[in-house]
């Protein structure tokens, strides 16, 4: 009989290791289906991300532009021919001998 003990032991035993191989390998499973479907997600945030870091350059670039415009128009107020510009066209005045044609509607 001890015999049949033994053997009843060791198949137990055998038994008891294949579930818990079973489990082990479930779980190694999960942690891969998970680990593939939070890849899939970042992917996704990635493309958006970058689509997002893209149009912000633009912006930049955009901005960077504006302000050498404005910069170059700061430096011509700056100058004789705005004076005179604005002198001209909002003021009204002329240089002397000037002749001014205006034309009626």
């Amino acid at each position: 009989m001890a015999g049949g003990k033994r053997r009843k032991a060791v198949y137990k035993k055998r038994r008891q290791n294949r579930f818990s191989m079973f489990l082990v390998s479930l779980v190694v499973v999960m942690i891969l289906v998970m680990v593939a479907i939070k890849r899939v997600e970042l992917g996704a945030k990635q493309e958006t991300y970058q689509a997002r870091i893209e149009q912000l350059n633009e912006q930049i670039e955009d901005e960077n532009a504006r302000a050498e415009e404005i910069e170059e128009y700061e430096k011509y107020t700056h100058t004789k021919a705005y004076v005179e510009e604005v002198a001209h066209d909002k003021l009204g005045l002329v240089y002397e001998g000037e002749i001014i044609f205006r034309q009626n509607n």
